[in-house]
């Protein structure tokens, strides 16, 4: 019994074999197909294209602390201060984002070893409500930056958000000047502050603590920028030079230190660390 068949170009066979879902994943930069488990084993960073898949809070921590850290201010929580309904009310978003995502916010701050060295990073989440920053994303950050100063090691925040959470209206907005006093308290003592952008950073984010970094730094490719394009195409009336928002541009252009690959995080830091901070990494 024959077990394919000719049809008029191809040959075509009779047992069909699923693939589960996830297995291939497609590159959206060139259109190719990766096994997922290449990705996992490459820091979701394509071998070929070297496009870098968005991932979460976790898999940073995974990828930068030597061991899992100790994480702080996992209890405060969000409420709806507000009452603010839009679609549906706030507090409702908030119960399905946690439900979705696994995460208490759209941030995580922890503690630990770094190559050796003590270090607090925050890093913020896009699967909770795009990672959009509300009153304890400031609350966990500002946490984060106390930290540091208590044990005066190297602070590092992790960037990936869509902006102000704007279910939270004011109360978000009040979170850039909270964290910016902060961290101009670090830098006053003495202080290392490395912002880590990916993708994307933008809006309040990006307006404050994301570019105030005592060492810019930012992954390939990513999206960094307070408005879109549109508004600000609209705002201006000109035309917009391609990629002006990309990592690679803003490089060019002197808004960051340099571009890091995902898998050279880890040694990154560590080395501007010990550059920058020596008494903190001794």
């Amino acid at each position: 019994m024959a077990w394919f068949k000719r049809s008029t170009s191809n040959i075509t066979t009779k047992i069909r074999k699923d693939i589960p879902d996830g297995v291939w994943i497609k590159v959206p930069t060139t259109g190719e197909t990766v096994h997922r488990r290449e990705l996992v084993s490459n820091f979701w960073v394509d071998p070929s294209s070297g496009y870098h898949f968005r991932v979460g809070s976790a898999e940073y921590f995974e990828y930068i602390f030597d061991k899992a850290p100790k994480l702080l201010g996992e209890n405060i929580r969000s409420v709806d201060a507000l009452d603010f309904v839009d679609r549906k009310p706030y507090k409702d978003r908030l119960v399905e984002a946690e439900k979705k995502s696994g995460l208490t916010d759209a941030i995580k701050v922890g503690k630990g070893k770094v190559d050796g060295l003590d270090m607090v990073v925050a890093c913020m989440d896009f699967a909770f409500i795009g990672g959009s920053m509300g009153s304890v994303v400031g609350e966990r950050i500002s946490l984060a930056i106390d930290e540091a100063r208590k044990s005066t090691c190297p602070l590092v925040i992790i960037s990936q958000s869509g902006g102000a959470r704007m279910m939270e209206s004011v109360l978000s907005l009040m979170q850039l000047a909270k964290i910016t006093s902060k961290l101009a308290l670090f830098h006053e003592e003495g202080g290392l502050y490395i912002s880590y952008m990916t993708n994307p950073t933008t809006g309040g984010v990006t307006a404050s603590y994301a570019m105030l970094g005592d060492v810019n730094i930012a992954e390939p490719g990513a999206l960094i920028g307070f408005a879109g394009p549109r508004v600000i195409r609209q705002t201006i009336g000109r035309d917009l030079p391609e990629g002006f928002q990309t990592s690679e541009y803003l490089l060019e252009h002197g808004f960051l230190d340099f571009i890091v690959k995902r898998p050279s995080i880890k040694r990154k830091l560590a080395q501007v660390a010990r550059l920058l901070a020596p008494k903190a990494t001794k």
